[in-house]
């Protein structure tokens, strides 16, 4: 006798206690006694598999904002964040893919049947998103279909590269006209989008995370797989078995040693160079630390960087460069400005934190056109406001213990 309609359980529920008890039957299988054919075709199964159960949960989260209603929660991706104590972004991320792909039905439906995989749905779905608002209903269908067809033979990668001239290829008579705006458009955002942040580990390393155009990306890479490629001098060489992310941040770090600052842009009157600040005993050899700008590096660093073409190195206690010039020049030397960085690493004026980088050298309490010299002890750094300000007549400057300036407005 079967049960009433309302008391029998929905197939998806179903499903899903079918599947879970498959793999409590293999919970403990070891796979090393599987063949090498049986793992190739588990391999594969099994990724398909796992697009197939998430196309599954993300059909059952683009109607589920009854349970986020029930809940209180934003919406369902918000609610599958907190009580299924996942990444949020994450399933932010699903959510808008599920929205999508409830209006795309056959990337739906190839990844619901094992023919697409969850990136290759992903860049679908983008791509046809992406085309111009002008194209008709019928020739995005069109082009859905396509790049659907061609993800049985390309990955994600190269559907992206498709995508982006899917229209050459099934309306090329539409394309013609609309590339040049839609690389316009792409270029515009490309560079609203673009941003570098850092932010210090405090075990002395930085993450750095940046987002930039695709060409850039692709010279910066070009260049970074320079340091990277095996010397093709030294073909005895040991194979480099360190982990590619790894070897790409090292090379990162080489090309920045490389980097000539000669050909740099003018920074604060001087062109950009790292000075590194260490004591001249240090230096010779003997044990200690030593300084980039606040940061301290091993005696060891300071000295393979003070061999560096583009490293200054400010040695306390020895002579390196002539820093004092009397009256023979009156604009400060690119030497007296690296030392002067050192001395006052901010602009002189009381609470103004800008950096010596950006901060244009004085010549004090006696200017140069009145006999003053361009001398370290008679120079100061001021940011362009505050260097406006000491030439302003209508203010005071006062000198403080601590050598800063703080300025009065004259009555």
């Amino acid at each position: 006798m079967s049960q009433p309609d309302d008391l029998q359980q929905h197939p998806v529920p179903a499903a899903m206690a079918v599947v879970d008890g498959a793999l409590g039957e293999v919970a403990e299988v070891d796979p090393i006694y599987m063949s090498t054919q049986d793992k190739a075709t588990a391999l594969i199964g099994l990724s398909t598999l796992i697009d197939r159960v998430e196309e599954l949960r993300m059909r059952v989260l683009a109607t589920a904002d009854d349970v986020a209603s029930r809940d209180g929660a934003r919406d369902a991706a918000a609610w599958l964040g907190h009580h299924g104590r996942r990444d949020r972004g994450e399933c932010r991320r699903r959510h808008r893919l599920a929205r999508s792909l409830a209006t795309r039905e056959t990337t739906a439906q190839a990844l619901r049947d094992g023919t697409v995989n969850l990136a290759q749905a992903e860049v679908i779905t983008r791509a046809i998103e992406a085309l111009p608002d002008e194209i008709d209903p019928g020739v995005r269908a069109q082009a859905e279909e396509r790049l659907v067809t061609e993800a049985a033979r390309f990955g994600p990668r190269a559907l992206r590269v498709m995508g982006r001239r899917i229209l050459d290829v099934v309306a090329p008579e539409v394309s013609e006209g609309l590339e040049a705006n839609q690389l316009k458009k792409e270029e515009e955002q490309a560079a609203k989008r673009t941003s570098l942040t850092t932010r210090r580990n405090g075990d002395g390393t930085t993450d750095i995370r940046i987002r930039v155009p695709d060409q850039v990306a692709d010279r910066l890479l070009t260049y970074l797989n320079a340091f990277t490629a095996p010397r093709r001098e030294r073909p005895s060489a040991p194979d480099d078995r360190r982990p590619y992310d790894q070897r790409l941040g090292q090379a990162f770090a080489a090309f920045l040693e490389a980097a000539d600052p000669d050909r740099m842009p003018l920074h604060g009157g001087d062109a950009t160079t790292v000075l590194v600040t260490i004591d001249l005993k240090v230096l010779l050899g003997q044990l200690g630390v030593a300084l980039i700008g606040d940061e301290p590096i091993t005696a060891s660093e300071a000295r393979r960087l003070a061999c560096m073409a583009n490293i200054i190195p400010v040695v306390l206690g020895g002579e390196s460069q002539v820093l004092d010039l009397g009256r023979t020049r009156r604009l400060f030397s690119p030497a007296q400005r690296k030392a002067l960085a050192v001395r006052q690493p901010t602009c002189r004026a009381e609470g103004c934190d800008i950096p010596a980088d950006w901060c244009e050298a004085h010549h004090g309490a006696d200017p140069w056109s009145q006999g003053g010299k361009t001398n370290l002890d008679d120079a100061d750094l001021y940011c362009p406001f505050h260097h406006h300000r000491i030439h302003d007549h209508r203010y005071r400057a006062d000198r403080l213990p601590d050598g800063r300036v703080r300025f009065h407005r004259r009555t």
